[in-house]
């Protein structure tokens, strides 16, 4: 047998003995020998339901050439029983970033092996014998012992002695703070597994004072002071970017060099296998149709390739098969991007087939599958906050669009909002700005600057967001609920443009012919998108409203889901509240519908593809002068985004700029500069968007929505200090992290909404999206003038909107008197709002439905909910007497307690609990829908 192997998430790891590999237990990982050649197998289940694989095998410094070359071949061996993977060759002291993140904080390798029977020298094994270590690395830390003595010591390292009582770290004088904070993870391993977590810790500065007690000590401990040595930069640091890349085919049993000015994807044959040399890195791109003895060879002579240069011998080895390129050896090449998710499961075996293969290559299967499920993306944020919206309308004057009309945007405008709402700790607060297809350039740079100042009257503690039309993000919506976009616009700014370029207004008229694509995942994110009044704009999988006047159109199309229906009927109130209209069925439309369409045509049928989620990266940025250098973190956690510098954390569907709390202010105020030339980057070349969604965020500041990355501990981002001297509290001292600050409040009352009103506002608000939110219908002036009041966040949601009974509502649920609020300004935000120059708004809000009045009880029972009683056998859909002036998406709701529970099996307010295509489900059975 080859391997014993578990196909499934996680890390396995396979040493050599006697020439085969040997599975280690778990609890061994990270413990490696000098002497000794491993195999380490990393599986990672991605949000696609794929499972990515990485290939690494080690090679210790003192390790035989034999132990080497077979590991080397079993692990082209494992990759061709897998499927695909990626292949690393490791070598001691110089291993690749991504290789150190899986044994984080460090690896030590020991002296000895299995074959030198050396394999008790532990590092767990406390004898109290001194040891010196050198630690470099800014992203992961590459540890290595050096001989205890002072010449060992220089100023471009960080050193750490290590003895019975006390552990010192001494900082180069060129080092910088990251490298220290990392450092110190491997102080604190190093006091967990060699003293019991029992020892003292002491820091040494490089250049201070002999005066020092623990200076002097450490300094007594090597030999006494004496100026130390400069050591140059390593190798293993240099960018294989400015070396010349060399291209070689596979021809013969030898490689021969393939002359070519630019590098391009169709030089790679699928048949055969490529050796790219970039001096650093060799890649190894191995065509699928190539056999594995070709793939042994081609392997064979990369190695070769760096025995010729003993210099070389620690170059990295990187082996791809063709369809699993990594970014690094696509970017060497011109133009060579691809999709995000290409790569399907095992290239399309079924997970039967592979299984059977593994055991045929002698694998020990105990599992094939990975955890992946497909879910409805997730807001993760408050929607129960104050939300306040601003159209720019040319250079600096702004409006503040009144609360009722706040999801009313133009696709020729541009918009800012502000929305608080409450956080983990205390209230949030996000700035937004919204950029229309049709905006013009004038009022985007205004929006932008006005956002900023905005940000900066909160002192930036506010997340930011830069959001583009058609590429909005969950959280956008889930904020206005409801959210329509009109064609044309009504800023000035946009009015000049159409007149000075003799463009054709196109700006929404409600008497004019419109038509509005439905669309959203549930009542708490439904959109509506006017396009173009023609036939090729209609597409199978939605449903669409159309309306010339008052004569309106609701076309359902033959892959739409009832879901969609109830996003229709609800938006349909807000566009034409007062109209009945008139459905139509895709392949049954009346001519008059076509000819309001222009005439009939051929249109989609597959759903717009939304931006979806990918699995995240963590990238360490560097910002001067324009430039921007990226490096990624592998397996990152919450400790790698430090206080002094600027992250990016990028999702595919979104980007966010981490801003630490010791950033200059200069690459502060360009954060968002800063995710832009990111998107031009397209740093992992998979053609993402420019437009893509990007939010700023500060430290101690994190919104739940960017924290879910993480295991998150709120109190490490508001500690005092920078990130070395945070860190050196916790592991010396053993201090809690210490608040910096509070965490700040928001006065709650703005010209918008505000908190104490928020239970009277129009919007609705609930923490996560709820599919059973009652459906609000009506055709009468007295029901839209009812809407704001009924539509309450406080409400109990199983109560059912008001029914029209011959064109009349129900006195239950009218509100006698509205009350006349002004609300005053925050002081959070006057700096900003003097600014715009937005007048202090007054707004008249509804009293309560719930409060007290006549004919309302607290504990009213089922049949208090102000619908009339009305037998079952005339509310059926198929019945011989029916009622037509009724709420038919609520028939269930006219019948009696006793009858609903005979006809259900179940009392109202269990029904109502159950999810919404469960209720529909029951009632199509019932003859109800």
């Amino acid at each position: 047998m080859l391997f014993s192997l578990t196909v499934s998430s996680g890390i396995e790891i396979w040493r050599i003995e006697n020439l085969h590999p040997v599975s280690i237990p778990k609890e061994s990982h990270g413990k490696f020998f000098m002497g000794d050649s491993y195999i380490i197998l990393r599986t990672t289940a991605l949000k696609s339901g794929t499972l990515c694989r990485d290939i690494h095998y080690w090679v210790g410094k003192d390790t035989s050439q034999n132990e080497a070359d077979v590991a080397a071949i079993k692990t082209l061996e494992l990759d061709a029983a897998l499927g695909h993977s990626v292949q690393y060759r490791e070598v001691q002291g110089h291993e690749t970033e991504k290789f150190l993140s899986y044994f984080k904080p460090c690896i030590i390798p020991q002296e000895g092996g299995f074959a030198s029977g050396f394999e008790q020298n532990k590092v767990n094994e406390c004898e109290y014998v001194n040891h010196l270590y050198s630690c470099r690395g800014k992203l992961v830390v590459y540890v290595k012992e050096v001989p205890f003595a002072r010449s060992s010591l220089n100023h471009d390292e960080i050193f750490i002695l290590d003895t019975k009582s006390k552990i010192f770290q001494f900082n180069g004088s060129n080092t910088t703070i990251r490298e220290r904070s990392k450092a110190l993870d491997v102080v604190q391993y190093l006091k967990n597994t060699c003293h019991d977590g029992k020892c003292d810790i002491a820091v040494v500065v490089d250049g201070k004072m002999m005066a020092d007690a623990e200076t002097g000590e450490f300094w007594s401990f090597v030999g006494g002071f004496a100026p130390l040595q400069r050591k140059s930069f390593l190798m293993h640091n240099s960018s294989s970017d400015t070396f010349p890349v060399k291209l070689f085919c596979f021809k013969k049993d030898q490689l021969v060099a393939i002359e070519a000015n630019t590098l391009t994807k169709e030089l790679l044959d699928t048949n055969n296998c490529y050796v790219l040399d970039c001096v650093i890195d060799i890649f190894v791109w191995m065509g699928k149709s190539t056999s594995l003895e070709v793939r042994k060879v081609a392997s064979a002579m990369a190695e070769d390739l760096l025995c010729r240069e003993p210099k070389r011998s620690s170059a990295s080895i990187i082996r791809m098969i063709e369809g699993y390129e990594t970014v690094a050896f696509r970017s060497k090449f011109c133009a060579w991007k691809q999709t995000i998710g290409m790569a399907t499961p095992e290239d399309g075996r079924t997970k039967s087939k592979i299984a059977a293969l593994l055991k045929l290559q002698g694998l020990n299967i105990k599992g094939l599958q990975s955890s992946h499920s497909k879910e409805e993306p997730q807001p993760y944020i408050d929607c129960t906050g104050n939300l306040q919206v601003w159209r720019i309308n040319g250079r600096r004057e702004n409006i503040l669009i009144p609360s009722s009309d706040q999801f009313k945007f133009y696709s020729g405008d541009c918009y800012i909002l502000q929305y608080n709402y409450p956080g983990e700790q205390s209230e949030e607060v996000f700035i937004g700005t919204w950029f229309g297809k049709n905006s013009i350039e004038e009022e985007q740079t205004s929006t932008l600057s006005l956002a900023s100042k905005m940000a900066e009257s909160l002192k930036f503690q506010a997340t930011q967001a830069r959001f583009y039309e058609g590429k909005e993000p969950i959280q956008f919506f889930v904020i206005f609920q409801r959210f329509i976009v009109f064609k044309g616009g009504i800023s000035s700014g946009y009015k000049n443009y159409i007149i000075e370029n003799n463009i054709v207004d196109e700006t929404y008229s409600e008497d004019g012919v419109a038509l509005f694509r439905i669309q959203g995942s549930s009542a708490e994110n439904m959109q509506a998108i006017q396009v173009d009044p023609v036939a090729s704009s209609l597409n199978s999988s939605y449903f669409y409203i159309l309306h010339n006047g008052n004569t309106v159109y609701i076309w359902i199309g033959s892959f739409a889901t009832t879901e969609d229906q109830e996003l229709a009927e609800r938006l349909l109130d807000v566009i034409k509240p007062n109209v009945q209209s008139k459905t139509q069925k895709e392949g049954n439309e009346s001519d008059q519908f076509w000819n309001l369409l222009g005439g009939k045509s051929e249109h989609a049928s597959q759903r717009i593809s939304s931006i979806v989620e990918s699995d995240p990266h963590l990238f360490f940025c560097t910002f001067s002068k324009g430039n921007l250098k990226v490096t990624e973190i592998f397996n990152f956690t919450q400790d790698d985004l430090m206080t002094e510098d600027v992250f990016i954390l990028h999702c595919y569907s979104c980007i966010f700029v981490w801003i630490g709390h010791e950033v200059n202010d200069k690459s502060r105020m360009q954060a968002l500069n800063i995710g832009e030339i990111f998107l031009e980057k397209d740093i992992l070349l998979e053609n993402i968007s420019p437009e893509t969604p990007i939010f700023v965020i500060t430290e101690g500041n994190e919104p739940s929505f960017f924290t879910r990355f993480f295991t998150w501990n709120s109190a490490k981002s508001t500690m005092h200090g920078n990130s070395f001297e945070r860190k050196l509290d916790i592991i010396k001292y053993g201090v809690t992290p210490t608040l910096d600050k509070p965490k700040r409040r928001v006065p709650a009352s703005y010209g918008g909404r505000s908190v104490a009103s928020i239970e009277k506002s129009f919007h609705t608000r609930s923490m996560s999206f709820n599919s059973e939110r009652t459906r609000v219908r009506g055709r009468s002036p007295a029901f839209n003038a009812l809407a704001a009041n009924f539509e309450n966040p406080n409400r109990n949601l199983s109560t059912p909107p008001p029914p029209l009974v011959g064109k009349k509502l129900f006195p239950r649920f009218l509100t006698p008197n509205s009350t006349k609020i002004t609300s005053p300004r925050s002081d959070m935000i006057s700096t900003f709002t003097s600014t715009l120059e937005t007048p202090t708004e007054n707004f008249t809000l509804s009293s309560n439905a719930n409060e007290s009045q006549p004919g309302v009880q607290e504990d009213a029972t089922d049949d208090d909910e102000g619908f009339p009683i009305i037998p079952y056998e005339r509310l059926k859909t198929d019945s011989a007497n029916p009622i037509s002036e009724i709420d038919s998406s609520k028939r269930e709701s006219y019948l009696s307690s006793v009858e609903f529970k005979g006809v259900f099996g179940m009392n109202k307010r269990s029904f109502m609990k159950l999810p919404k295509w469960k209720q529909n489900r029951l009632k199509k059975a019932l003859n109800l829908f």
